[in-house]
């Protein structure tokens, strides 16, 4: 039987946080700096998060916003975040790691992934870099992941959906793919309809309002919204109790 259909939050703080876990989020990615795609989060926000929710809290695993291509230092900084995450009781952690040539680098991903054991691993949306996804999938499968986040190779994963449905096809349960980016209530019908997919990654956020206080430093903040992660939790349950004839 195939699992139910599962909804990941990416959140960037306390208030996102406990908004995914509010709105019946299935587990949430921890992160920091949505605005550059995300960087590993503090170790304070870590702690606070994980004593909080109840809900599995996977932690994006990134040392500085831009390509993927690392370093030994920033290699060294990655093993060091994913040892913290370990300690401080975490759930799964969410990583990926490219040649100069924008290709899966097998070995360094491996070495991390094997440092997360017994934790789950996430290869995020450094995939969608690659110039070929069908050959990246096989690196992906090799480096030990259980899980690829991708949006097809395309801006958002409603545009890179038949790519989506083909990767899936070629996995084949060697991984779970994960589509993510622009995952809306009004975009997860089409995605549940045409791909494979049994979880999906979203970060249901929404701007919240301006500060009556004005600030030389003010910008504009987003976070997760729980009626809007409440809807998508919803198109998934309806999913689940769909006729098996209608699930790809």
């Amino acid at each position: 039987m195939a699992m139910s259909y599962q909804l990941e939050i990416c959140a960037g703080s306390v208030q996102s946080a406990l908004a995914a876990q509010a709105g019946g989020a299935h587990r949430i990615e921890l992160c920091q700096n949505l605005e550059q795609g995300g960087i590993t989060p503090s170790l304070g926000l870590l702690r606070q998060v994980r004593a909080l929710l109840t809900i599995p809290v996977f932690v994006l695993i990134r040392p500085r916003p831009g390509n993927f291509v690392y370093d030994a230092h920033e290699l060294a900084i990655m093993q060091a975040d994913i040892q913290a995450c370990k300690d401080s009781g975490c759930d799964g952690v969410v990583l990926g790691v490219l040649t100069s040539g924008n290709q899966v680098d097998v070995a360094r991903t491996r070495t991390l992934a094997q440092l997360a054991q017994p934790l789950p691993v996430t290869f995020h949306r450094a995939f969608d870099d690659c110039s070929d996804l069908p050959t990246a999938l096989e690196a992906v499968v090799a480096t030990g992941c259980q899980r690829l986040l991708t949006s097809g190779g395309q801006p958002t994963a409603l545009a890179g959906q038949a790519t989506l449905a083909a990767l899936g096809q070629q996995a084949a349960g060697r991984l779970s793919l994960m589509p993510g980016a622009g995952i809306t209530p009004a975009t997860l019908p089409t995605l549940l309809a045409h791909t494979s997919a049994r979880e999906f990654h979203a970060s249901a956020r929404r701007p919240l309002p301006a500060p009556l206080a004005p600030s030389l430093f003010q910008t504009e903040r987003w976070e997760t919204d729980a009626t809007l992660v409440g809807q998508l939790g919803r198109l998934l349950a309806a999913g689940d109790d769909a006729p098996a004839a209608q699930q790809l």
